[in-house]
């Protein structure tokens, strides 16, 4: 175990459970319980009410408790990536000052609700999941610079994809896209659209438009 009084991580510890006394430490900024095995994460957690960043990452969790969304300080990052899940509480959509989250390798078929509450996020990473569809909104996510939705199951974007007027990076690589909304033409900051590994696409004549304007395109 290595802590300071703001700091704790237990990385790689073979937990089984997280001991008790972590939830005691309401003065903690960062807490990391990355490749753990954990099953659950205690209601607890919602009274650490000074976490910056939390990695929960490369766990077996299936499920997050609904206090997690009492961490109205949470803003640098959220680790949920490599579990379990299908689902996020609504609650998580209180965290509108989280800047960086990554649900990637879960079991989504969608995009939870929640997300498109975390409106001051700027990286958004959802890979390796199985979303079918964004909903229409991820158009709330207008402070968004980078959405990775790399190996999913999409086969197009919302048009309310145009709201996204910070996106720089889109990442769409190994997905099943049959097409793409023209409203992608009206991104004025989108600097990189990234189609590698999609075989089901016919490239649309406005795609030389993106170009022109500075955006690089990989098919």
């Amino acid at each position: 175990m290595t802590s300071t009084e703001r700091h704790l991580s237990l990385w790689k510890h073979a937990l089984t459970a997280v001991p008790d006394d972590v939830w005691d430490r309401t003065g903690l900024e960062t807490l990391v319980l990355a490749d753990n095995g954990l099953t659950e994460v205690s209601e607890r957690v919602g009274g650490l009410h000074n976490l910056r960043m939390l990695d929960l990452g490369h766990n077996k969790l299936r499920q997050i408790p609904p206090s997690l969304g009492q961490l109205e300080q949470l803003r640098d990052f959220l680790y949920l990536h490599d579990n379990e899940l299908s689902v996020l509480p609504p609650s998580l959509g209180r965290l509108t000052r989280l800047r960086y989250l990554n649900i990637s390798e879960n079991d989504f078929d969608i995009l939870p609700e929640a997300v498109t509450g975390m409106t001051g996020l700027l990286e958004l990473r959802a890979t390796d999941n199985r979303l079918t569809d964004l909903p229409a909104s991820i158009s709330r996510l207008t402070a968004l610079r980078e959405l990775h939705l790399r190996n999913n199951r999409l086969a197009s974007l919302p048009d309310a994809i145009d709201s996204l007027v910070e996106l720089r990076q889109i990442d769409l690589r190994g997905n099943p896209i049959i097409q793409l909304p023209e409203s992608l033409r009206k991104l004025p900051r989108l600097e990189k659209l990234d189609l590698r590994w999609v075989t089901t696409l016919r490239p649309p004549a406005w795609f030389a438009e993106l170009e022109r304007r500075g955006c690089a395109i990989y098919l």
